[in-house]
């Protein structure tokens, strides 16, 4: 599911700009030999909940004039992160970083909701310390559609760059 990819991007650019190394989870490395800790994430569960009339929210006029139909489509899901580190200090310090993203950086398309942590752990599989958290959010995607075009565009998680503008 496109949507799903674009809410775990989304997430992963926040922690990178936020300072925190983050990956899709299940990376074909894992953090061993890091001095600084890795978040993995992924998209656990999302659910499909109706905006407007069949998503229709609307019209706007486009830079060239032309009127386009707008429609939204909204997720509410939950974003898994796996925190792990080689100390547990930053392994407790990248879940800080973390939680600082996840409630106040993310993308104007991403409300956060609910943010949950698991006790801090050692990890024997991989011989690290682990953090998990789960941020309950809500993902806000938008789709435009002019007169001349027969099908709608992809939906695009709002406030997303996409080929220099925001959608």
């Amino acid at each position: 599911m496109k949507e799903l990819r674009q809410v775990r991007d989304a997430v992963i650019h926040a922690l990178r700009d936020g300072g925190l190394a983050a990956e899709a989870a299940f990376p074909s490395k894992w953090a061993a030999g890091r001095n600084t800790a890795l978040a993995s994430v992924c998209v656990g569960t999302a659910e499909d909940r109706a905006l407007g009339f069949c998503g229709y929210l609307g019209e706007t006029q486009g830079r060239d004039g032309q009127v386009r139909e707008v429609y939204g489509k909204r997720l509410e899901g939950i974003v898994n992160l796996d925190i792990r580190a080689e100390g547990a200090a930053a392994c407790e310090a990248g879940a800080e970083t973390a939680a600082t993203v996840l409630l106040e950086k993310l993308p104007e398309g991403i409300r956060p909701g609910e943010l949950s942590w698991e006790a801090l752990a050692w990890e024997k599989r991989t011989g690290l310390f682990l953090r998990r958290g789960k941020l309950r959010c809500e993902a806000l995607f938008l789709a435009e559609r002019g007169d001349q075009e027969p099908e709608f565009l992809d939906f695009i998680l709002k406030g997303v760059l996409q080929g220099g503008q925001s959608a």
